[in-house]
């Protein structure tokens, strides 16, 4: 079963969620919270309790505290919570500020319930999630791409080896590393050390930074024989 905790702060947003959710027989919401700070404290309620919920959703614009704020603070507490961000194409710099701090997964509200389901699923395994158009407009405001844009690579890119361009093309596309090792024929250990030394070597953080950077110099990265 994977608890979930609600965000919202418009009452009636909240409870659809909740009915459209627990419909499921593998979701359960646990708590729900209509601002920033009540998320806050209800995650430490559930931390002390050692009983954690597996993943947040989160809302952006709230009172009394916005969802990036809470973002910022839940994820500097706590450093293995899952937070799925949801938004609207308007959000864009919301969501970046929310990326930066260390949400897992960033969606529309409109998001068929199916769709969001299983993206909670794929989250709470561990991966990132995007929903339709929220990349693009990641890459399009992110220095890394006005970098690209000028024909600039980043520091580091031209010194992976041929499989980690392989597998930094892969991570664009949003592979997971099963599907990746499927991909190479490689072990999914051995992708896990590849992808280590492709954040070290750019000094990213996470794959999903990966993901964005790859995006912004795929040109380059398709030019180059690999």
């Amino acid at each position: 079963m994977i608890k979930l905790l609600l965000v919202e702060d418009q009452e009636i947003v909240r409870r659809g969620l909740k009915t459209l959710l627990e419909i499921k027989p593998d979701l359960e919401v646990i708590g729900e919270a209509g601002n920033g700070q009540q998320a806050v404290e209800l995650v430490e309620s559930f931390y002390d309790r050692a009983q954690p919920p597996d993943v947040v959703l989160m809302d952006i614009r709230m009172p009394v505290m916005d969802g990036v704020t809470a973002t910022q603070r839940l994820c500097q507490q706590f450093p293995d919570i899952k937070i799925l961000v949801l938004t609207t194409f308007d959000d864009t710099k919301y969501v970046t500020e929310a990326l930066r701090s260390g949400a897992k997964g960033y969606l529309l509200k409109d998001t068929p319930s199916e769709e969001l389901a299983e993206v909670i699923r794929s989250i709470d395994r561990g991966y990132t999630q995007f929903g339709p158009g929220i990349l693009e407009k990641l890459i399009a405001t992110t220095p890394v791409a006005a970098k690209a844009q000028s024909t600039e690579l980043p520091p580091g890119i031209t010194d992976l080896t041929t499989r980690e361009r392989e597998v930094l093309r892969l991570i664009a596309t949003g592979a997971s590393n099963r599907e990746i090792a499927q991909a190479l024929f490689l072990s999914e250990g051995t992708v896990r050390n590849h992808i280590s030394h492709i954040l070290t070597r750019l000094n990213l953080r996470d794959r999903t930074q990966a993901a964005i950077v790859a995006n912004s110099v795929m040109p380059w990265l398709e030019q180059v024989d690999v």
